[in-house]
């Protein structure tokens, strides 16, 4: 029986007559070309008994090796057998493996392959790690991995490993762990892919160096690079910036460098509370209570004290009275994480006697430590010019008297005596 089918191509045609068997040879590596290609046919791994495990996507940097994370697992019935010989093999989209072996890429059996790969996992355990050596580009691709152990053999062609290549290094990521506020304890961790971990990258910040160094294994057999340090938190922290760094080595010994950056943001107590003093002309006091606090702060409390302890005067950052009010007066200023007193201000009202109006006004009525300290400053350099003026006084006076005394006082008699 012959069969004529009619093969279109570009514009023309093509008449071919097929006998019976080569229509069945036509259709069984069609079939076979179908069930590599879209692993939706019956030639999958998990029908034939083969369990393979690997990550479906995976993204190595250009120069550097990627470790593919791989194992498989072969069902009781099938005939795998440890004792024997076993070797793995990858190959890219194609024909069939049988039938095409210029896609395969490694062969674990061969001396040289196309590719510089390395099977280091342990073929009789089924595990079949593998390891790229100076990917590039051009390498990126979906790729098959196979197994021969004697008759037995098998290919995992409905889990293929999708391999992406990128050109510039991966940006490490910074963790913070732990409540952002003064006096709490927090972990503050540095990560970087490790795509390769027989050569993993170096992770370097702006902390102080007394930090862990670790790799970890991820749940998809991948791994992880990482520094972590503890600190206590103070308000000194926030607004500091992290900078971290993350090296790769790559072929011919050059490196890929990214960094990462992180402020932090903690929450404080108010600090550094005062209270500075303004006085108008009509003899009105202004105080203005001032705090850093984050959050800012909510409340500013006046007290004065009395005979009777602190009483609170009065509410908000600006406390205004009367110059004749004397007395002693602090602020408090509180938010939600805490409190903080001020240091006291002495307040006294004018000095009573005749006085020039001009002359209350200069004197203010206010004393407090900042302004004493201020006068008697200003005293001390005013008393220190007087001293070094009478010094140069002195000096000129003694440049201009004679160098022999005895000399002069010698010549005056002699023109007496005569």
């Amino acid at each position: 029986m012959k069969i004529v089918i009619l093969l279109m191509e570009g514009r023309g045609s093509v008449t071919a007559t097929l006998s019976e068997d080569m229509l069945t040879v036509l259709t069984v590596n069609l079939l076979l070309s179908v069930s590599f290609l879209s692993g939706r046919l019956t030639g999958c791994e998990e029908d034939k008994g083969l369990i393979f495990t690997a990550p479906r996507e995976i993204e190595a940097l250009s120069g550097a090796c990627l470790q593919i994370p791989c194992s498989f697992t072969v069902k009781p019935q099938h005939k795998f057998n440890p004792g024997r010989k076993t070797f793995g093999v990858w190959l890219k989209p194609g024909a069939p493996f049988l039938n095409s072996p210029e896609n395969v890429v490694y062969n674990s059996s061969q001396l040289k392959n196309k590719y510089d790969m390395s099977i280091t996992g342990n073929l009789t355990e089924k595990n079949c790690t593998t390891v790229f050596y100076n990917i590039n580009s051009a390498q990126a691709d979906k790729y098959f991995f196979r197994i021969e152990n004697g008759p037995f053999k098998i290919s995992a062609f409905c889990k293929g490993v999708n391999v992406n290549v990128r050109d510039s290094a991966w940006r490490p990521r910074i963790e913070i762990s732990g409540d952002m506020k003064e006096m709490n304890s927090v972990s503050i961790t540095c990560s970087a892919l490790t795509p390769c971990p027989q050569s993993p990258p170096t992770l370097t910040w702006n902390l102080e160096s007394d930090h862990s160094r670790l790799t970890e294994k991820n749940t998809d057999g991948t791994f992880t690079a990482k520094i972590q340090k503890n600190i206590t938190l103070s308000d000194t922290h926030d607004g500091f910036n992290i900078t971290c760094f993350v090296i790769y080595p790559v072929d011919g010994g050059k490196y890929k460098f990214a960094k990462a950056e992180e402020t932090l943001s903690v929450s404080y107590a108010p600090k550094n509370t005062s209270v500075s003093i303004r006085l108008s002309e009509n003899g009105w006091v202004n105080m203005t209570c001032s705090s850093s606090a984050k959050p800012p702060v909510s409340l500013f409390t006046w007290f004065r004290n009395s005979t009777n302890g602190k009483m609170q005067v009065a509410k908000g950052d600006v406390y205004g009275l009367n110059i004749t009010e004397e007395g002693i007066y602090h602020c408090v200023a509180t938010n939600d994480l805490g409190n903080q007193t001020s240091p006291e201000v002495h307040l006294t009202g004018p000095q009573k006697g005749n006085m020039e109006d001009d002359e209350l006004s200069e004197r203010k009525g206010i004393i407090n430590t900042p302004v004493k300290t201020s006068l008697v400053s200003a005293l001390g350099v005013f008393a220190l010019g007087c001293l070094i003026k009478i010094f140069m006084w002195f000096l000129k006076v003694k440049h201009l008297s004679p160098k022999n005394p005895q000399i002069g006082l010698l010549s005056l008699n002699a023109s007496q005596k005569s």
